[in-house]
This record gives C-alpha cells, sequence and structure tokens, in this order.
C-alpha cells in the first residue's frame, strides 16, 4: 500500500516483486524511483531529493551517470581548452574517476563517495600529484553541473585532496652553469642552453623561437608560441601556457650575439641538407629544419650534464636556475615574474622564496649605511 505524504513530498510503498521499499518523487512531470531495504531509508532518500531539486536538480540531472555526463562535459569544454590540456582531462576522467564512479548517478553521488575515490586511487599506486590534478579536475566538472542544473549542490566541496609535500628545488650555481654553457660552446645547442639559463623561458617556448620573433634593433625577443607533442597529433604549435607567458624579453648583447651565431648554423645546415630541408624558419629546429623532437632534447641534455659532470635534473630545472640566479643578484622579483611569464609576482615569490634571504640582506645592509 503506498503511503501519502501530501503534494510535492514523493511517496513509500512496499514493492513485492523486489521484496524492498520503493520511494518516488515528480520532478519536472516525471517520477524518480528509489529502492531501499526500509522505510527510514526511504524517507531519508525523499528528504535528500526534494532537498536537490529546490537547489535546481533537472531531470536530466538526475537520469545521468557520472560516466555520460563527464564524456559530455569533456566534448562541450574541448573548444576552450589547450589541445594537451584536453588530453590530460581525458585521461585523467576515462582512467582514474569513471572506473570507480562511472556507474553512479550523477545526483546520487555524495563526498564520501569522492572521497573513497582518492583513498582507492593511492592504494593503487597513483600519486599524490595525480589524486590532486584529480580533484582539480572533478571538482571544475561538478561546478559546471551544478551551474547546469544537473546537481543541487557540488559534493566535491567536503572533498579532501591529499597534501602533497613540497620537494626540493634543484637548480645549478654559477658554476655549474659556466659548466654547462663551456660544454656546449661553439655546438648548435649554445645559443639554447644559454637562453635557458638567461631568460627561464620553458623548453617548448624556446623551441618554438622563430628568427622573425626576435627584434635585432630593440634586443628582445618575443614569445608567442610553445611546441608540444600532442597524443594522435604529433608534434603542434600552441599557444604559450598562460596569457601571462606570451611576453617580449630583453636580451643582453651576449645573448644576441648567440642567436646571431645560430642562424649561421642553421644557414649551413640548410645547405648541407638540400632538399630534406623543411624551413619553419625556427632557431631550434632538428637538422633538417622542421621542429624539434623535445624528447631528443632531453637525452642531449642529460647526455651535457654527465660531461660536464653535473648532477641529473630535469629540462625544466634550468628555468629554476634562471629564476635563482636573478634574485640572487638582487633582480626585483616583479622583473623575474615578467621574464618568467607568472602571472602575479606573488606567484614568483612563493616558488623561489629560497633565494630571497640573500636579497633581505642586501636590503638591511643598505638601510644600515642610509641611516648611519
Amino acid at each position: 500500500m503506498t503511503k501519502k505524504r501530501g503534494n510535492n513530498e514523493g511517496s513509500i510503498y512496499f514493492h513485492k516483486p523486489s521484496k524492498k521499499w520503493c520511494a518516488q518523487v515528480s520532478l519536472e512531470g516525471r517520477r524518480l524511483t528509489h529502492y531501499a531495504n526500509t522505510q527510514r531509508e526511504c524517507r531519508e532518500w525523499i528528504k535528500e531529493t526534494l532537498a536537490k531539486i529546490d537547489s535546481g536538480l533537472t531531470y536530466r540531472g538526475a537520469s545521468l551517470t557520472i560516466a555520460d555526463y563527464l564524456k559530455e562535459w569533456l566534448e562541450i569544454v574541448k573548444p576552450t581548452l589547450r589541445p594537451k590540456t584536453w588530453m590530460q582531462y581525458s585521461q585523467v576522467c576515462n582512467q582514474h574517476i569513471i572506473p570507480h564512479l562511472g556507474r553512479n548517478r550523477l545526483k546520487d553521488l555524495r563526498t564520501d563517495h569522492i572521497q573513497l575515490l582518492y583513498s582507492s586511487n593511492l592504494k593503487e599506486g597513483k600519486s599524490v600529484r595525480t589524486v590532486r590534478l584529480m580533484h582539480s579536475i572533478f571538482r571544475r566538472a561538478l561546478n559546471h553541473a551544478l551551474e547546469w542544473g544537473l546537481l543541487g549542490r557540488n559534493p566535491i566541496h567536503g572533498a579532501k585532496p591529499p597534501i602533497q609535500k613540497k620537494k626540493e628545488m634543484k637548480f645549478l650555481n654559477v658554476n655549474q652553469v659556466r659548466a654547462l654553457l663551456g660544454t656546449v660552446e661553439n655546438t648548435r645547442y649554445e645559443a639554447l642552453y644559454h637562453l635557458a639559463v638567461t631568460t627561464g623561458m620553458r623548453q617548448g617556448e624556446l623551441l618554438g623561437l622563430k628568427f622573425q620573433d626576435v627584434n635585432y634593433k630593440q634586443k628582445s625577443i618575443r614569445v608567442q608560441r610553445q611546441l608540444q607533442r600532442i597524443t594522435g597529433q604529433g608534434l603542434v604549435f600552441s599557444e604559450p601556457k598562460t596569457r601571462n607567458a606570451k611576453r617580449l624579453i630583453s636580451l643582453g648583447d651576449n645573448a644576441l650575439g648567440k642567436i646571431i651565431s645560430q642562424k649561421d648554423i642553421i644557414d649551413k645546415e640548410r645547405l648541407f641538407a638540400g632538399n630534406r630541408w623543411q624551413d619553419f624558419d625556427l632557431i631550434f629546429p632538428s637538422i633538417i629544419g622542421t621542429p624539434h623532437e623535445p624528447r631528443n632534447l632531453y637525452r642531449h641534455f642529460i647526455k651535457i650534464l654527465m660531461q660536464a659532470g653535473l648532477p641529473k635534473i630535469r629540462f625544466h630545472d634550468l628555468r629554476h636556475t634562471a629564476a635563482s640566479l636573478m634574485l640572487q643578484r638582487n633582480i626585483h622579483p616583479k622583473v623575474v615574474q615578467e621574464r618568467l611569464g607568472h602571472s602575479s609576482i606573488s606567484l614568483t615569490i612563493d616558488i623561489y622564496s629560497h633565494a630571497m634571504p640573500s636579497m633581505q640582506e642586501a636590503i638591511a645592509n643598505e638601510l644600515d649605511r642610509f641611516l648611519g
């Protein structure tokens, strides 16, 4: 017998075929149904569902599975993301979220489900970084579901991702930088490594540079693209990582001279390659003019480190090296921020606080001299 609860309050009855209690709520002229072992569970479900409806839940949101929603969401946001970013989003959703929660209804997603998702991935051997990335992407997806009326509230707000322990930053000191540059002197890579440690450009930004980006009169170079390898597409040129990453970087006479020498090297390589040469106007191309494979550059980098007797570091650590050298030379953090292409000066200071003590000491000494 159906237990009536008044208009828009839902109903509860015992379903003989399944031998379970059944709760139903009307939404947009259609029924939402839930089976449970007890009447109490049915009452709690009705209460939660009505609250979600009051918060904006739609029938479509109530019927969607998490897998179906995430697949639709990925297609919707694809035009707004850089190709490599979208590939990362897709990989995280399809490999880490959907296998655990995909069959669940979107409307039934709870905070404890998400917390269990994190712990399960950690137990499977996923890194803290991967789980935190999962949290960030899932949060964005669920925020959109909330905006579109597919959720009454966002259950991820109460979930706590694991804490990322801050790793000690690796970078080269002045003598090590000199050893590195000495090892590549008079080679096709001399200008590349020099720019890496003096400008802090990312690997993809360096490999995306063209001679047309250089202003020889103003002694500057403009960063306006990056080279990336994207699954299924190969090497592609794309927009820099952020809006601030598009920037104009001033060059010293030494750096400008190395770029001019690099052009002579490329002209010789063009003649040697003959018909095999493909002209992209790149400053740091392959030996036949095509975009330089980032993995080949990394292999060359590791080889050079060994030849120079230097510790093994990532290519990205040359960016940290550049920032550290600038700050240790008391160059203002605002200038460092602009050269690196960071979105804010606070980000630069937060990342490179290790280089700030020397600046503090210099300021203290300067004030002492000023005040006598």
